[in-house]
């Protein structure tokens, strides 16, 4: 089964919150891989909001994210212009 992880940083203004984590949970769920965000000692399942939120990801911070399974480098690659576009919250 394929791995890959890579970190990220939040540099959305309001951070990993529900708008940013619904958004990021339906783009997890697209994919056929498990899908981990870490924030500090905390993580989550990347297809549940309400775990994101309680990671408590707010600017500036580093958020770890490791997917395994065939789509783990697609979903990876997602996520990370996910993160990299705010979220969309600049459009």
């Amino acid at each position: 089964m394929s791995e890959i992880e890579d970190t990220f940083l939040i540099q959305n203004k309001c951070g990993l919150h529900a708008r940013a984590a619904t958004i990021l949970a339906q783009l997890a769920q697209q994919f056929n891989a498990t899908i981990t965000l870490y924030q500090g000692d905390k993580e989550a399942p990347g297809d549940s909001v309400l775990a994101l939120l309680m990671l408590e990801s707010s600017h500036g911070k580093q958020i770890r994210v490791r997917c395994q399974g065939p789509d783990a480098e697609p979903a990876l690659h997602a996520i990370g212009e996910l993160i990299a576009q705010k979220f969309h919250e600049d459009e």
